[in-house]
């Protein structure tokens, strides 16, 4: 595995461990639970596209990096409805006007753990399971 990619698995890992202090933190602040989600996903959705040599484009969108990593990997499915809950929490929350609750919080760490732990297996990653 390359630097580059080791990095964006970094970053990813990061953002998810973010994600799970925040949601245990006293008082919890949902969105940045939500956010930092999404942002795992999205890194390790790049980091599988350039480790399989394809640029990946600049999107928040997981449906659109989702059906690029299918083209690259073809073992690789996952569900829509994931897909589209956490890519919302790339941007509904992170400005006025709207914010998570709890329950959305709760439901994107439900979607980002196990996809999280099948990109990284796709990568040869440590799953830390």
């Amino acid at each position: 595995m390359n630097v580059v990619v080791e990095e964006w698995i970094k970053k990813a890992e990061g953002d998810f461990r973010t994600a799970n202090r925040e949601c245990a933190a006293v008082p919890p602040n949902y969105d940045a639970v939500c956010y930092h989600a999404q942002q795992c996903i999205e890194k390790l959705f790049k980091a599988v596209l350039i480790h399989r040599s394809v640029t990946p484009p600049k999107t928040h969108d997981l449906v659109v990096l989702d059906a690029l990593v299918k083209q690259t990997v073809a073992e690789w499915n996952w569900q829509v409805e994931d897909l589209r809950l956490l890519s919302r929490a790339a941007v509904a929350f992170r400005y006025p006007g709207e914010t998570a609750d709890e329950d959305e919080a709760i439901a994107s760490l439900r979607a980002a753990g196990p996809m999280r732990q099948r990109l990284l297996l796709l990568l040869g990653a440590d799953t830390g399971a």
